[in-house]
């Protein structure tokens, strides 16, 4: 029998083999940043590990204190350390102290001393007529804590421990005082004081002689954190309003952003804003946070599912000692998210409302939010935005009428555009420069037209930004609509449409087919007024595809928003139509316009414009251009 042997190749490659796997082991080492990454990472779980642990025996420990009973004492202090006062008082149980006026009912707990309930006693939820009020905070949605460092590596949190209540008055005014005490003398104190007609508290946080209890080498860490109530009925649309909103940086205004894991870090903060489509939740500072970490994730996926709450909102911020003390005055503001409502507070916190930025949230709150706040105190709302709508139009008209008699010029001077485009159809540069020869000639500017219509522009965008902020129009009815600030719902569908959704809007259709008659009207005169121009797009066909795309776009976007902006649009595009067919017919005179293009013919050219002048600038260069690539 043949013996096997080993030869010099095999030898060989065995090394390589074994070569190729010492590299890979080696590659696949964890570089020292990973390593430190994970040790962080182990760090870090093990320490929340013994947060929780340290938590579960807090809450277990301080359940039901027994005053008197040494061993129980004991099992305090071992846990607590000095806290332990604060659990073996008459104050450490499960219990409540009320706040209220003729507009919020706020609800404190002992544990952990912070607000439990918050309701508007003026506002009804979307169940109309229920008498279901809008509730802010409820259930545990919401909770607020400090995270007490000890001198002895204790980590404490608030939300965990009783706190003590005093409450009094001082004239209208109910204040109470929520203790955490260390000792007789040594206490963290949240204190409240709520004033009568007023949707805002005073809130201060401050400690007194704690600095030998906590370690103020660090600051102590507040965390606030909020799952918002849906109050409305449509909870996609509300969503699409909910957003965490915050001041920093000397009145700088900014916002965190819809989706999942949504952070923005600021610094010197002067308030927090967990804001919903109509209410708000808004923490104020007089001494700014020195920096703030906000997060928001949303939390409606399915609609038809997820339908009570839409966003959950935490915010972070340090609280600095100062002398070995925390001292912080600050407000809560619970209320509705009405333009008039905070901008009576004179901080700022009516910038929160999104109205647009630069000329848009110009038009918004210097002529949309008086002239509709004036007419809507006199008349009922749904008749204050037709009014207010023919009061816009009105005032644009004019510019409707530049815009007509541009296209009417236009219409009439299309027979010699063709003629030159016929002459010089083999030379696109050349019939380019005689139109414009032709237009300056004429006394006509072929942009007259597209001004107005841009003028006009920043109006329509400030009323996408407006009606949906417009509280006013919250459970406000009018015809077949029960609130203005949803959707007007005539028909429930068995199923739900992607994009368009469950039911059939009413105002959206009637928008929709203005629309619609109003491009079929402009349309055939932009068509008449616009040449078709060499290797340009074919506008005839473009604006043939708007005319229908445009009024399948209204009904789908539109079909779940509020139904003043609805309205708003339709009455809009019915009175641009009758003023279309009023200006046609009775102001521009088209045979007249032809006798003055004629008699501007026979005077001497107006100085070219600076828009011309360009133009014929650039084409001369392309020309120039053209000629020397012929040559090479």
């Amino acid at each position: 029998m043949e013996q096997k042997k080993l030869d010099f190749n095999s030898i060989i490659g065995f090394i390589l083999i074994f070569g190729i796997l010492i590299w890979i082991m080696y590659q696949n080492q964890p570089t020292p940043k990973e390593i430190a990454a994970e040790k962080a990472k182990k760090e870090q779980v093990e320490k929340a590990k013994a947060a929780k642990a340290q938590e579960v025996k807090v809450a277990q420990v301080t359940k039901n204190p027994v005053i008197g009973d040494s061993l129980q004492i004991a099992q305090l202090k071992s846990t607590l350390g000095n806290f332990a006062y604060s659990a073996t008082l008459p104050s450490a149980q499960e219990s409540f102290t009320t706040l209220e006026n003729n507009l919020v009912k706020i609800k404190i707990a002992n544990k952990g001393g912070y607000i439990v309930e918050a309701v508007l006693k003026n506002f009804e939820s979307f169940k109309k007529g229920s008498g279901q009020l809008v509730t802010l905070i409820k259930n545990n949605n919401s909770d607020l804590n400090i995270s007490l460092l000890t001198q002895d590596n204790r980590t404490l949190q608030t939300k965990n421990l009783f706190f003590e209540p005093t409450l009094s008055k001082v004239g209208e005014n109910q204040i109470l005082s929520m203790r955490l005490k260390a000792g007789e003398n040594e206490f963290l104190e949240y204190k409240y004081v709520l004033k009568p007609n007023d949707y805002m508290l005073d809130f201060d946080i401050r400690s007194q002689g704690l600095n030998k209890v906590l370690n103020t080498s660090k600051d102590l860490d507040l965390e606030w954190n909020l799952k918002s109530i849906r109050n409305e009925k449509g909870i996609a649309y509300e969503n699409r309003y909910a957003e965490v909103y915050f001041e920093y940086e000397d009145e700088k205004i900014n916002y965190v952003g819809q989706g999942q894991d949504k952070e923005e870090n600021a610094e010197k903060v002067s308030f927090i804003a967990f804001k919903q489509h109509f209410f708000s939740s808004i923490l104020l500072t007089s001494k700014p946070f020195d920096k703030a970490k906000m997060v928001s994730n949303n939390l409606v996926h399915d609609e038809t599912v997820d339908t009570v709450y839409t966003k959950q909102f935490k915010a972070n911020v340090p609280l600095t000692f100062n002398n070995g003390e925390i001292d912080y005055k600050m407000n809560w503001y619970f209320g509705p998210t009405d333009y008039n409502t905070l901008n009576s507070y004179d901080k700022n916190i009516e910038k929160i409302i999104s109205l647009g930025w630069g000329i848009f949230g110009w038009i918004n709150k210097f002529i949309f939010i008086p002239l509709f706040g004036f007419l809507s105190s006199y008349i009922a709302y749904g008749i204050a935005i037709i009014v207010f709508t023919i009061i816009i139009k009105i005032a644009m008209s004019p510019i409707t009428y530049k815009s007509f008699l541009s296209q009417a010029k236009m219409k009439v001077l299309r027979p010699e555009i063709a003629e030159l485009g016929e002459k010089f159809k083999k030379d696109a540069m050349k019939k380019q420069q005689e139109t414009m020869k032709l237009y300056n000639k004429a006394g006509v500017n072929p942009m007259a037209g597209c001004i107005p219509a841009l003028i006009q522009l920043p109006f329509m965008y400030a009323s996408f930004q407006f009606f949906p902020s417009a509280f006013e129009l919250r459970q406000k009815s009018f015809l077949w609509a029960d609130d203005l600030s949803s959707f007007d719902e005539i028909v429930k569908l068995p199923l739900h449409i992607p994009l368009y959704g469950n039911h059939i809007s009413l105002f959206p259709i009637l928008a929709a087919i203005a629309i619609f008659f109003y491009m079929k009207m402009t349309s055939g005169d932009q068509q008449m007024a616009a040449p078709q121009q060499e290797g340009m797009p074919d506008m005839g066909k473009i604006m043939k595809i708007m005319i229908y795309v445009s009024p399948i776009m209204m009904l789908f976007f539109f079909n779940s928003y509020g139904a003043g902006l609805s309205l708003y649009n339709f009455i809009s595009n019915l009175i641009t139509i009758g003023i279309m067919v009023v200006i046609k017919k009775y102001v521009v005179d088209e045979n007249k316009i032809h006798l003055q293009i004629q008699e501007n013919k026979l005077k001497e050219p107006k100085a070219e414009g600076k828009f011309q002048r360009k133009m014929r600038e650039m084409m001369e260069q392309a020309e120039e251009q053209k000629k020397i690539q012929k040559k090479k």
